[in-house]
């Protein structure tokens, strides 16, 4: 009989691809890198370019490289258990499910700001494309769009649509950065770490403060995503089926009679998909850094040449117009392109993971939620939800879409990424010990790099969020007012 489990456990778990192999696999990359390349990118990255130079280039690698840990690290153990990292978070040792009430309050706020900016910031770059189509329409079939792919709930529709995107996006930025690239002398002058001051020309701009931290924060905020989208990835490993999740699908925890009864061949298929797993969470920071670096190169070599600086009002005039001057219509065209379609892939992925997210919190925090409604229908309330509130804010209150992605990037990318890496790495070295056999476990024992990593990102996250998250959010708010 225990011969028999043995080997319905194994079957059930399909061996890893090797090699080459690996690339025909690889998509919860390509959909975490679609996701959140765009605001963070486009416009971000482009506007503290234009302020800072490529003095700042630090801050992107070390954004993009700290969050990977999160990532990486939280997927693992979603591979090795078959549960996403909501359900981790529930098994935090203290009062019952206060990571993820804390995760339900404060996401459901992130959520409806950001993905209602992020359509803002669609129709505008869509309208810049389609001059004679109103900005509000262009936003609405952002969002309608967006919806539209995410509400089927299907991996695989949304791995097909995202990887398009992320081509398109790579080619644009990379065409756009070659233009400008920096010598060798401020391309290593940017990876010193150095905090630049604010240039005269830039303070005297409506929405710039003389504070540098002002404009990193928000880069450090939106680097691999933020808060969620560490969340998500773990979503997307679930979607593609990678060690424990083969078979599982979305909102289910982890069954722990067969972990704790899991064998040792069983294990080592799924370490396997560990390798896998690196492979693919690899593919996305490389990507996140070099468009971001990209973008943020571009606004230094155009627009920070020009002393000019995209704000709430001129945001598309100048991210495009200045782009087509330099190259004639190509480069605009292209930096048009580039920005309507990193904008729709983020709210893509935003729309396809927030509702995951949520509906995990519910499903965990109010029980009669999951009762009454089945997964797809709790993820599609959260969906029907969100579009509402972006069509909201695309008509009446999106007026400021730069200060509400800095805003949502500092309270979502930064603020909760040092309570995320310590829930992250609880998780996987002390509560999924005890979810595991211990042969099992002696295959899966995850290695001293994913404490380093989440260590040093706890520490870094943790630092600003006492020293600069503060002043940076009351600079932000006066500003905007």
């Amino acid at each position: 009989m225990a011969q028999n489990d043995r080997q319905a456990s194994d079957s059930n778990i399909p061996i890893a691809p090797k090699g080459l192999g690996i690339l025909l696999v690889v998509g919860p990359s390509l959909v975490w890198a679609a996701e959140y390349i765009g605001s963070g990118e486009v416009i971000i990255a482009t506007r503290t370019g234009a302020i800072l130079g490529t003095t700042v280039l630090w801050a992107v690698i070390l954004g993009v490289f700290l969050k990977f840990w999160i990532g990486v690290a939280g997927a693992r153990y979603t591979v090795c258990t078959g549960e996403g990292m909501i359900d981790m978070f529930d098994r935090i040792p203290g009062p019952r499910h206060w990571v993820v009430w804390i995760v339900l309050v404060v996401q459901l706020f992130c959520a409806v700001m950001s993905t209602g900016a992020l359509a803002t910031s669609a129709g505008t770059f869509i309208h810049s494309l389609v001059p004679a189509v109103d900005v509000r329409l262009c936003g609405l079939f952002a969002a309608l769009f967006a919806v539209a792919v995410a509400w089927s709930g299907v991996f695989d529709v949304l791995k097909i649509v995202m990887s398009l995107f992320v081509l398109i996006i790579v080619i644009g930025a990379m065409y756009i950065a070659y233009h400008v690239f920096p010598s060798f002398g401020e391309l290593a002058a940017g990876l010193t770490g150095k905090l630049p001051a604010v240039p005269e020309w830039a303070v005297a701009m409506e929405t710039v403060d003389d504070s540098a931290w002002q404009e990193i924060l928000p880069v450090l905020g939106w680097g691999a995503g933020g808060f969620a989208s560490q969340v998500w990835y773990t979503y997307w490993v679930i979607g593609a089926g990678y060690g424990a999740t083969a078979g599982r699908g979305y909102g289910r925890t982890a069954d722990l009679s067969s972990l704790r009864a899991m064998p040792k061949e069983t294990a080592q298929r799924i370490k396997g998909w560990c390798y896998t797993l690196y492979v693919d969470s690899s593919l996305a920071m490389v990507l996140g850094i070099l468009v971001t670096g990209a973008f943020l190169i571009a606004g230094a070599g155009i627009l920070g040449v020009e002393h000019l600086v995209p704000e709430n009002s001129n945001m598309a005039d100048v991210l495009a117009e200045i782009f087509a001057r330099r190259w004639d219509n190509v480069g605009g065209f292209l930096f048009k392109l580039c920005g309507a379609v990193a904008m729709v892939s983020t709210l893509m992925g935003q729309l396809a993971g927030w509702p995951r997210l949520l509906a995990d919190s519910c499903r965990l925090c109010i029980p009669g939620f999951n009762r009454k409604f089945v997964w797809k229908w709790q993820f599609r309330i959260f969906l029907i939800l969100f579009a509402g509130t972006s069509l909201l804010i695309v008509c009446v209150l999106g007026r400021q879409p730069i200060s509400m992605l800095k805003i949502s990037s500092i309270l979502e990318g930064v603020l909760l990424i040092a309570l995320q890496a310590a829930a992250v790495g609880i998780g996987l070295f002390f509560i999924m010990p005890r979810m595991l056999s211990k042969e099992a476990y002696a295959v899966l024992k995850p290695g001293w790099i994913f404490a380093a990593g989440l260590l040093g990102t706890f520490a870094f996250y943790g630092y600003l969020c006492v020293t600069q998250v503060p002043q940076a959010l009351l600079e932000i708010l006066h500003l905007t007012h």
